[in-house]
């Protein structure tokens, strides 16, 4: 794919030397009865030369009108979601997949854990399951993306289909069932990608990093965070294999992950593994939760945070049960939530609504922005909350943090905006931040 800058020099070139053609050709023209095509043959080259070097260069943004106009609707007519979804995720893999050349603005920037986020939208876990696409989806503009779930051993999760579309409400139902190849292939992907790395920017730290990986990952060594992208985050989130052991096998994703992630996730939220939503109850979680922390501070340094994802559909009292389970394990931080079990009266979807799944998408807000109102009401204010569900726009996301979510996380609204979503909402926060920055408004309803 050409740079920008190569493309520059080549559409000035093109236009000096198609000038000079297109004069030569004009002047011969007249006395020749060859065809059209024969006579200005050079000049129809630079042309058809300079029109392909456009669209190069103009679908290497993700603000191309052919992603959103042409790409995205193509994909949604002709394909199932899960082969659009595993498309996406190679082209990213690849490298082929646009990028966001705009840079973060300032008023964006929001610091964690020590951490300074370019800008507060992240994309969620379950698009890059198997940790393939790591560099192509962070370039879609997102400052923090989350891997995952990834399971112990591989297990291939539910039959086919389990991807459904509610197009009449921009959602989607689905019930993968943690589909993982597991920990052993997920993890050498990773160390790939950082030994990449190390061969182009440290080569001398090579032989040490082949002998030892896990040493060899303190950003203060790799030069970048663990994302090995600047100012983003790679977040690698856990779950447990369908028959696993319900604390053993997160404490092996610590163990195992703790020294590649930027910030580890514990998933106990997803409606599709029978019996993870019981490890939210109290006694289940501060078993687990405390294990989990253990095994972290085990971790060469620096430590990742470690932050929990829990479930919309809470009551109250659970959620108190969780903030109190939280402070006393000493949780980094906790994402709020997964997908629903709920159908609201709200859908005008009247196909695939009946599936068994998770509903994902605009109709989960409502119900994600009040467990996340209630949470924080229990939460101490210095655990922060990363918003996830139904936020698709920059007003979405401002009311996120204003219910007290200090980043936020998309997942199906790139599967219906295409890779412009990221972009998109950034730009949208800026307008309604109208000079604010957004640190400013973080719990700050009106």
């Amino acid at each position: 794919m050409f740079s920008r800058s190569a493309y520059r020099l080549f559409s000035r070139n093109a236009f000096k030397q198609g000038g000079k053609c297109f004069q030569s050709n004009l002047h011969s023209s007249s006395s020749s009865k060859a065809p059209f095509y024969q006579r200005h043959w050079k000049l129809l080259s630079l042309i058809s030369s300079f029109s392909a070097g456009w669209v190069i260069y103009d679908i290497s943004d993700v603000r191309s009108f052919i992603h959103g106009r042409i790409e995205m609707p193509l994909f949604h007519a002709f394909t199932s979601p899960e082969f659009s979804h595993s498309v996406a995720v190679m082209a990213a893999s690849w490298g082929i997949t646009p990028r966001d050349f705009t840079p973060d603005d300032q008023a964006l920037a929001v610091e964690l854990w020590g951490k300074k986020f370019s800008n507060p939208v992240g994309l969620a876990a379950g698009f890059d399951k198997q940790a393939d696409a790591i560099s192509g989806l962070l370039n879609f503009g997102f400052s923090y993306l989350e891997v995952g779930s990834v399971t112990p051993l591989p297990q291939p999760g539910n039959p086919k289909p389990r991807y459904f579309r509610l197009n009449p409400d921009l959602a989607v139902v689905n019930r993968y069932g943690f589909n993982s190849e597991g920990h052993e292939v997920i993890l050498e992907k990773v160390q790939k990608r950082i030994r990449k790395h190390i061969s182009k920017n440290k080569p001398e730290l090579l032989k040490s990093f082949d002998e030892n990986p896990a040493a060899y990952t303190d950003p203060s060594v790799l030069g970048v965070p663990r994302s090995l992208l600047s100012n983003k985050y790679l977040g690698i989130n856990l779950g447990k294999n369908k028959n696993g052991n319900e604390v053993e096998d997160y404490v092996s994703g610590v163990r195992n992950f703790g020294n590649y992630a930027d910030v580890l996730v514990i998933n106990v939220s997803s409606p599709n593994t029978p019996g993870l939503r019981s490890l939210q109850r109290k006694s289940a979680l501060t078993e687990l939760l405390s294990a989990a922390v253990t095994e972290r501070n085990k971790l060469n340094a620096p430590n990742p945070p470690l932050v929990v994802k829990i479930a919309p559909d809470l009551s109250e009292t659970e959620l108190a049960d969780i903030a109190s389970v939280l402070k006393k394990c000493k949780v980094d931080g906790v994402i709020v939530g997964n997908t629903t079990i709920q159908r609201p009266n709200t859908l005008k979807s009247t196909k695939h609504v009946e599936e068994t799944g998770g509903l994902s998408g605009p109709p989960l807000k409502p119900i994600t922005l009040n467990t996340l109102r209630t949470l924080r009401k229990h939460l101490s204010s210095n655990i922060p909350i990363i918003g996830c569900g139904g936020i698709s726009s920059g007003k979405d996301a401002i009311e996120y943090a204003r219910a007290g979510a200090s980043m936020v996380q998309v997942y199906t609204a790139l599967g219906y905006d295409g890779p412009v979503v990221a972009h998109k909402i950034k730009q949208e926060i800026l307008a309604e931040l109208n000079g604010k920055r957004w640190v400013d408004i973080i719990g700050k309803e009106e």
